[in-house]
């Protein structure tokens, strides 16, 4: 059943001001016309704020290099204890900043909570790494030499963020930037910028409770423009960017161009299959989750599921009968398990690739129809869609950011993994199977080609202790755990010459006299 009312745009106004104080953000001071915040929950909106000025952007590029200068000396295990504090303040304020997400994005009250608990643990592991960035010492083929690699702080690092994770992603790289010795200097989505406000306050009391140089940490509020001045800034040597395809289409070649880095976290288009093995109890489960989750505006969204032909009915009849029953409505009421969609465009999409999808042959099992309209006109809730389809089409292989799931079929497993990477996207992938021989060939080199991998578990999520990002379309990026700090700093080879004298190569030898040569 679907909620039958939503939470008043006043309370939610109400409420995100109590939010953005208690972590002791100025709304105030970015008071404007240039940007609205508004909420999905009601559509309606919230704030007017100013927008910074390509000078703005340059100032703070400018001011994070003048941190840099400090910071890139200080030993990394006094860089972590500046992201312990960040850490410790996150936990403080957990509740204010989940607040802020399900504003914001329109996640459910776990999935805010849960995302804000990512940047908690990603600070950990941080923490961990400051005393953790590792080099290597070689063997030389010269006697008397030592050959080693070292890594030192890149400079400053641009962040740019989607409004799915308004605040993880940031995480994801500001814990790690930091105790690596790099600033950072972040552009959130036009559609989160309390967050970012929020999240910037928290990172400026660290800074200060911790001594550490101010700038580290900076934000930039504005549209594409903005983000475009930072990809070009030949003062920022690495950019991480995190959007659509299309957007990183944009930023790869122009960072390039000034031989800059990227780290770009782009389109998912994420498939699992369904063996006739499986555990359908256990796949049926995992399938609802992670096609319905976040309204299915997750990069991990799965929005394919490829069943061996002979459960293709009663895994869709299961997956009907489940979606039939979520609770879709207002994320600050309690049992609610799907939220609205961004904003009408998001809407718009999704009501295409049904239609496509149609049009293609596919069958609309379950949802696709909009729910609260009467108690919240301005919002986009909807339910979410199954559509069985003859085969995988055009629009099959294109990125929904909805809660569309395509149901395909499959026959001999050679077809299935074909069909799972036969997309330009490899963010993520899965597979339910009970026969270890099939999992074990989904995780080979010629399987799944996607960053990352899972058996018997949904696509969706990811725990920050691995390396996150994907192949192809996907970016080719890694944030997170695991080494994706090495994006973050530059090698250097050394070699020390402690013989007393000196050992040239290919054996050339410049003490002869020159007759002898």
């Amino acid at each position: 059943m679907a909620t039958a009312a939503v939470t008043g745009t006043d309370d939610i106004r109400t409420r995100a001001q109590t939010a953005l104080a208690r972590c002791g953000a100025d709304l105030a001071g970015y008071k404007g016309d240039a940007i609205t915040a508004r909420t999905p929950i009601t559509g309606a909106a919230l704030f007017g704020l100013r927008a910074d000025t390509p000078q703005d952007v340059d100032r703070a590029v400018e001011g994070a290099r003048t941190a840099f200068r400090t910071w890139r000396t200080t030993p990394a295990p006094l860089r972590g204890a500046l992201v312990k504090h960040l850490g410790h303040l996150l936990t403080e304020h957990q509740q204010d900043i989940a607040d802020l997400v399900t504003i914001e994005a329109g996640k459910i009250r776990s999935e805010a909570l849960g995302e804000v608990q990512e940047m908690i643990d990603i600070c950990d592991f941080a923490v961990g790494l400051s005393r953790q960035l590792y080099g290597r010492t070689m063997p030389s083929e010269r006697p008397g030499h030592r050959l080693m690699e070292t890594w030192h702080p890149l400079g400053v690092v641009g962040v740019i963020t989607a409004f799915n994770f308004p605040v993880a992603v940031w995480a994801w790289n500001t814990a790690v930037a930091l105790v690596c010795g790099d600033t950072v200097v972040w552009k959130p989505s036009e559609l989160t910028p309390l967050t970012a406000l929020a999240c910037s306050a928290l990172l400026d009391r660290a800074i200060a409770a911790t001594g550490a140089p101010a700038g580290l940490g900076q934000v930039v509020l504005g549209a594409a423009d903005t983000g475009e001045r930072l990809v070009d800034s030949h003062h920022v040597p690495l950019v991480s960017a995190t959007g659509s395809t299309r957007m990183g289409r944009a930023v790869a070649p122009r960072v390039a161009a000034r031989f800059g880095r990227a780290v770009l976290e782009l389109g998912g288009n994420n498939a699992a299959v369904v063996t006739s093995s499986a555990d359908l109890d256990l796949a049926v489960d995992a399938a609802v989750f992670a096609a319905s989750g976040t309204a299915g505006q997750r990069c991990t969204t799965l929005r394919r599921l490829i069943v061996h032909e002979d459960l293709a009915d009663p895994v869709v009849d299961r997956l009907t009968h489940a979606y039939r029953q979520l609770p879709v409505g207002d994320p600050f009421q309690a049992g609610t398990l799907v939220g609205p969609l961004v904003n009408e465009a998001a809407y718009t999409r999704m009501r295409e690739t049904l239609d496509r999808a149609t049009a293609d042959g596919g069958t609309v099992r379950a949802g696709g129809e909009r729910r609260l309209a009467e108690a919240a006109p301005g919002a986009y809730y909807v339910r979410p869609a199954i559509v069985r389809m003859p085969a995988q089409t055009a629009v099959v292989r294109e990125e929904t950011f909805a809660p569309v799931l395509h149901v395909l079929t499959y026959r001999d497993f050679d077809e299935a993994i074909a069909l799972h990477n036969d997309v330009p996207q490899g963010l993520s992938g899965g597979i339910f199977t009970t026969d270890q021989s099939e999992a074990e060939r989904f995780l080979a080199a010629d399987g799944a080609d996607c960053g990352i991998v899972n058996v018997n578990i949904g696509t969706s999520g990811a725990e920050i202790g691995g390396a996150f990002g994907g192949e192809k379309e996907t970016g080719g990026g890694r944030e997170s755990g695991s080494d994706a700090w090495r994006s973050y700093m530059r090698r250097a080879t050394n070699t020390v010459n402690y013989s007393g004298r000196v050992a040239l190569a290919q054996g050339v030898d410049f003490s002869r006299p020159a007759d002898d040569r």
